[in-house]
């Protein structure tokens, strides 16, 4: 079993039904394993900070937590402000975004 294999059910069992994503080639596993496995599906993004941005926005609008699949290093500028911005909205409104790096 790998990280994606057990990551994805874990996911699924906390109500997150939506990951936006821009991966790269490092989570190819994580990225085939969601279109083999029911629950969950991909959102594809332009770049980092659009998809901690809808991440956010979807989190808001629906009323459950969402994934985002992201890349390390010089990304992290992108998606940061996202992030933080959500964070302080979750302590108010108790939606969450997970962000799996």
């Amino acid at each position: 079993m790998n990280g994606a294999e057990s990551l994805i059910p874990a996911l699924v069992n906390g109500g997150v039904n939506v990951c936006f994503t821009n991966p790269g080639n490092s989570k190819m596993a994580f990225v085939a394993l969601v279109d083999h496995m029911t629950g969950m599906r991909m959102v594809l993004g332009l770049f980092e900070g659009v998809c901690t941005g809808v991440a956010n926005g979807y989190a808001r609008m629906i009323g459950t937590p969402a994934c985002t699949m992201l890349h390390l290093g010089p990304a992290i500028r992108s998606y940061s402000p996202n992030v933080r911005y959500s964070n302080c909205y979750s302590r108010v409104r108790r939606k969450n975004l997970f962000v799996n790096q």
